[in-house]
């Protein structure tokens, strides 16, 4: 069977028209602005008849859809393999070819897993829903929260070393966990995924983590996220487990690897540490406080809000 078919192809590879479809094809690969780019940076790499062995790769590579830059989401994505670019390789001094997850599918099968391993969201729906255009800013401090998530924002895409987030504080009611909740989607935009925590919860679901095991995996879900909000710390009733062994192991990590974090609380600094000083059995431990205040200092830049209570209005 095999001898018959290669019969037919050395026939249609000697024939008039097969030569001049090949030529044209060999025309418009050479054209191709990304091929060029390819075939000139790795030229010291390729095999002398590499693009002549390689024209089957290069013409599937030219013909897939590749409309990552025109992508509204992962969604409507229109290439070949949904969520995935193709991606020219060198293998032993030839061309080859593979699929590779796009941005946006790297995102979300991050939020994915992390999701599956931390059900302690617990924010609410006008959160997760929070825009930069629908966050209130009916005074200065509102204003300049908002150029402050909007700067940061832009520093995360712009920069891929940049870790330092925001630290919102005010009272009860001023719409730091809204904001967080806009920073978080408008990253979503930029192809930054992010995990957004209400910390009270959290800390009931680690502990109860203990009894069946998953503790493990789920404080190194959090705390390997490559954007992590930690929304209303201070507010929970803190043991000397949960602020060294959980809040203290995240942030120990984040800091070491200089991941983005942000955090939100009715406390400013020097109140937070206060209250992480004292645990619930009323022990005084203003060594370990000062240890964690450090490394929220570190990974954040403090921004006040204040004004109305709008959960009231």
């Amino acid at each position: 069977m095999m001898d018959p078919i290669n019969r037919t192809i050395r026939r249609l590879s000697g024939s008039n028209e097969f030569q001049q479809r090949y030529e044209m094809m060999k025309k418009e690969i050479s054209s191709d602005p990304e091929i060029q780019h390819f075939l000139q940076k790795n030229q010291n790499l390729l095999a002398r008849n590499a693009a002549d062995q390689g024209m089957i790769k290069l013409y599937e590579f030219m013909t897939r859809s590749r409309k990552c830059a025109d992508c509204p989401s992962l969604a409507e994505c229109r290439n070949t393999m949904k969520g995935y670019e193709p991606k020219l390789m060198i293998q032993n001094g030839y061309i080859d070819m593979q699929y590779a997850p796009c941005p946006k599918q790297i995102a979300s099968s991050e939020q994915r897993k992390t999701e599956k391993l931390v059900q302690s969201m617990y924010v609410p729906k006008d959160v997760l829903n929070a825009t930069f255009d629908h966050v209130d800013v009916d005074n200065q401090t509102r204003m300049k929260a908002l150029q402050a998530a909007e700067d940061t924002v832009r520093l995360l895409v712009e920069d891929p070393e940049h870790y330092k987030g925001l630290y919102l504080y005010g009272k009860f009611g001023v719409g730091k966990s809204y904001l967080l909740g806009a920073i978080a989607n408008e990253l979503k935009k930029q192809n930054k995924a992010s995990f957004l925590i209400y910390f009270p919860e959290f800390l009931k679901e680690m502990k109860q983590s203990l009894g069946d095991q998953s503790f493990s995996g789920k404080i190194d879900a959090v705390k390997k996220s490559s954007i992590l909000m930690l929304d209303d710390i201070g507010a929970e009733s803190l043991s000397s487990w949960a602020r060294d062994e959980v809040l203290g192991t995240i942030l120990q990590y984040r800091m070491a690897e200089g991941l983005p974090t942000f955090f939100s609380s009715n406390f400013d600094y020097l109140e937070l540490e206060h209250h992480l000083t004292y645990s619930q059995r009323g022990e005084e431990e203003p060594v370990k406080a000062a240890r964690i205040m450090e490394r929220i200092k570190f990974l954040s830049f403090p921004v006040e809000m204040k004004g109305k209570n709008k959960r009231n209005t």
